[in-house]
């Protein structure tokens, strides 16, 4: 009996270790494919979300729910890891939505120090600017979503439809709703990343000399300025609108200068940006808006939970 229950029992460690062996297989699988696929997941969760930190725990989670996936029933890898980082996302926005509704003083997007290889792709490298997650923070969810996955990343209004959960014909009818929605509110002419730049070496200049003329010069008579310190450092506590306003703005030092302090011409989200530092710290980010040669908008990120991502290239793509 013992000899038979030990013959009967062989057979169980080489199933055990085949099994072992596809589980292992499966991993490294979902593995490439998640790798090969990142950087567009994260540019998608970005996009939705304005948040890298957000966009990160998105494709925390999408990873999770990928790996339980079994991969012989996935037609298009790709097509169904953004449906998995859509939904993620989603869920996400309702919870940021709710964060910002106590959020202190104006909430802009978290900036990411980007190649300058992005700046080459110029669809995407409007869709990351500050300019336009500013304008796609004026959308509905679902609005925001089939904007980003049709316009941006060229997806089809099926995948779109699976990704969201809608039908074909309401994703059909909430893209045209919100091409013209961003359409309204999109800077109006294209600026080059020549005159992107003379405008941010105008605000370079008056923060490290106080010399304001040269910018005064590329501001425009609606210009708005926007600080963000998530009530952790000083900052603006509501939008200045206008030329004289932003000009007596500068004029009391929208930046302290009772610390040394140095300002460095860098690629923020796609195009032209400063990056502040006093003392050697990363104190703040600016990134503008020029529309006609004039800047119309001008974002400065101070709240330190939102400089995690300037001091190293953060890769997009589509």
């Amino acid at each position: 009996m013992t000899e038979r229950r030990e013959r009967g029992a062989e057979p169980a460690e080489p199933l055990d270790r085949a099994g072992h062996v596809d589980s292992v297989d499966a991993v490294d699988s979902a593995t490439e494919a998640f790798v090969a696929h990142r950087n567009l997941l994260f540019t998608v969760a970005y996009e939705m979300l304005g948040s890298a930190a957000d966009a990160e725990d998105v494709l925390q989670e999408t990873w999770l729910r990928w790996v339980d996936v079994d991969l012989d029933t996935v037609r298009e890898e790709r097509a169904y890891l953004v449906r998995i980082v859509t939904r993620q996302a989603l869920d996400r926005l309702r919870v940021l939505g709710r964060r910002k509704e106590s959020y202190v003083g104006p909430w802009l997007p978290e900036p990411l120090l980007t190649a300058p290889d992005v700046a080459e792709d110029v669809e995407l490298a409007e869709s990351v600017s500050m300019a336009m997650l500013l304008v796609l923070e004026t959308l509905q969810p679902i609005e925001r979503a089939v904007f980003v996955l049709r316009e941006v990343f060229d997806l089809d209004y099926d995948e779109i439809a699976e990704a969201v959960g809608k039908s074909l014909a309401a994703v059909r009818q909430t893209a045209y709703r919100a091409r013209a929605h961003v359409a309204a509110r999109r800077p109006r002419g294209v600026a080059s990343p020549a005159e992107t730049r003379a405008a941010l070496q105008a605000f370079q200049r008056a923060v490290e000399t106080g010399e304001l003329q040269s910018l005064l010069d590329v501001l425009a008579p609606d210009v708005v300025a926007l600080s963000d310190g998530g009530g952790v450092r000083h900052a603006l506590l509501r939008p200045v609108v206008g030329i004289d306003n932003v000009a007596r703005l500068l004029a009391i030092g929208w930046w302290k200068r009772d610390a040394e302090r140095s300002v460095e011409l860098v690629q923020i989200n796609g195009g032209p940006g400063l990056l502040v530092r006093v003392e050697g710290e990363v104190d703040g980010v600016v990134a503008v808006r020029v529309e006609n040669g004039y800047v119309t908008g001008a974002y400065h990120v101070r709240n330190p939970e939102k400089l995690s991502h300037v001091e190293r290239e953060t890769a997009v793509t589509r």
